[in-house]
Order: structure tokens, then C-alpha cells, then sequence
């Protein structure tokens, strides 16, 4: 099992040779055992008239964590929304598991824990209600929605209305949300914003780099940020500037893309 991480994680980054992102197309359009977690082929966005996203593309194995760098704007989040299938590509192509987007969403996103800005929380309900609301949309015991109240440390306040607790309560019932269903594939919009050291340290068995989850996280920070990463991308403009393994980013070059 440990041999089979180690190979994931010293894993290259796969991208098609000698083809231009969005003149790629494949003749496979079955799901394959050795597909990648998550790969994107000159995927690009639009929100009317404004580019969000050009030509972006990348491929991300089962296990491995892929960090996204960029300014504000740069598309991040919308890059994250289309993974999990909260948006539309006007352009290329996503395939999750090797499932294409949009037309096989259904088969995915069960598999799929989603992070964002918006905590995807009502409220007016309680957070132990929240969690409760989220469990049965995913068949999910009781016994689990009390345990990751507890890994958050969210068990004394979870009676609680979320409209009366803290941004850092209200994130750390996001990030239980987020893990209830146990997915395989994180989202993860900077996660931990609004944390103290103390939520964070808690929070971060659930959707850290020892959670042995594949991983898409955004982030601005060029130290915290690598940790744990196996890929960065960095976007600058609305396409992609920089894409490497994170051992080969320097600090330097994170800096570059908010100049």
C-alpha cells in the first residue's frame, strides 16, 4: 500500500506530446481502471462576454493532491465548480473517474466533497441539523453525522442556529459537510480560512494531505500551500502559467503570477 502512494506520488504529470490542449481529442470513451482521478483538456469558461478560464489542462491520479495558485480573478473557483459539476465547461473537456462532465455527473458526484466560500449551510437550522439534511441526501448513518461533529470539535455548539456562530465555526461545519459521505475526490476552496492554529490542527485529518484523499485545493499561500502538494497549477489572466510538480516550483515563481 505504501509502495503503491510513493508511486503515485513521484508520478509525471501527463500531458498529450506534441498536441496543442484543445486540439486534443480521444478515441476511449469508456471508464478504465487506470483512468485519472481528474483530467481536463483545454477546458475553458465563460460568464458572458468575460473569460474566466482558456485552455486548461492537466491530469491528477488517484491520491495525489493538486494545488491552484492564482490572483484573485484568475479563476480558481471556477475551476473547482466545474469539477464538481456545479458548471458547465463552454469548452473542452473534464472527465472525473473517468466519466465525462456533464452528461455523467450523476455517476460522480456522490464520489465528490465539495469545499467552497458559499458553506452550503442553512442558517437557520442547527448544524447537527445540516449534517442530518446532507446524510440522508447520502445515505449516511447518524452514528457518522456525531462523528465528524466531534473531529471538528463541533459537538458542544452543534444544537447551535449556524446564523449565531462564528465564520470559524461555520467553516469547520462546512469542512464536516464536506467529508461526511467519506468522497474519495476533495474540492477544496481555501479551506482554511477563517481557521485558528487550533481548527486548523483539527480539521486537517479530514481534508489534509494525511487524509489519503485526492486532492484539488486552492490557495495563496507559496509555503503553506505546497505542503503535501504533488502538482501545482498557477493561473495568471485566465489560463494556465505554470504547471509542475510542486518539488520543482520555487517561491519565485508562485510570486510571478500575482505580480
Amino acid at each position: 500500500m505504501a509502495t503503491d502512494r510513493a508511486r503515485r506520488r513521484s508520478s509525471t504529470i501527463r500531458l498529450p506530446a506534441n498536441t496543442r490542449p484543445w486540439h486534443y481529442s480521444s478515441s476511449v470513451h469508456g471508464v478504465s481502471d487506470h483512468d485519472p482521478a481528474v483530467s481536463l483538456r483545454g477546458v475553458g469558461r465563460r460568464y458572458g462576454e468575460r473569460l474566466a478560464l482558456r485552455d486548461v489542462s492537466f491530469e491528477l491520479e488517484s491520491g495525489q493532491t493538486l494545488v491552484v495558485f492564482g490572483p484573485n480573478g484568475a479563476g480558481k473557483t471556477t475551476l473547482l465548480r466545474m469539477v464538481a459539476t456545479l458548471l458547465r465547461a463552454h469548452a473542452g473537456e473534464i472527465r472525473v473517474f473517468g466519466r465525462e462532465l456533464p452528461d455523467d455527473g450523476y455517476a460522480v458526484r456522490g464520489r465528490i466533497g465539495f469545499l467552497g466560500h458559499d458553506p452550503l449551510l442553512y442558517r437557520e437550522l442547527s448544524g447537527r441539523e445540516n449534517l442530518a439534511f446532507h446524510a440522508r441526501l447520502h445515505s449516511v448513518s447518524s452514528e457518522r453525522v456525531a462523528e465528524v461533529l466531534e473531529a471538528v470539535g463541533m459537538e458542544r455548539r452543534a444544537d447551535d442556529p449556524v446564523a449565531e456562530l462564528s465564520r470559524g465555526m461555520v467553516q469547520r461545519l462546512a469542512v464536516a459537510r464536506a467529508v461526511l459521505h467519506e468522497p474519495e475526490l476533495l474540492l477544496l476552496d481555501e479551506p482554511l480560512a477563517n481557521l485558528d492554529p487550533a481548527a486548523i490542527a483539527q480539521v486537517q485529518p479530514l481534508i489534509g494531505a494525511t487524509s489519503g484523499r485526492t486532492r484539488v485545493l486552492t490557495s495563496h499561500d507559496p509555503v503553506g500551500g505546497l505542503v503535501g502538494a504533488d502538482v501545482v497549477l498557477g493561473l495568471k489572466g485566465s489560463r494556465a502559467e505554470l504547471l509542475a510538480p510542486a518539488a520543482d516550483v520555487t517561491a519565485a515563481q508562485i510570486a510571478a503570477l500575482y505580480a
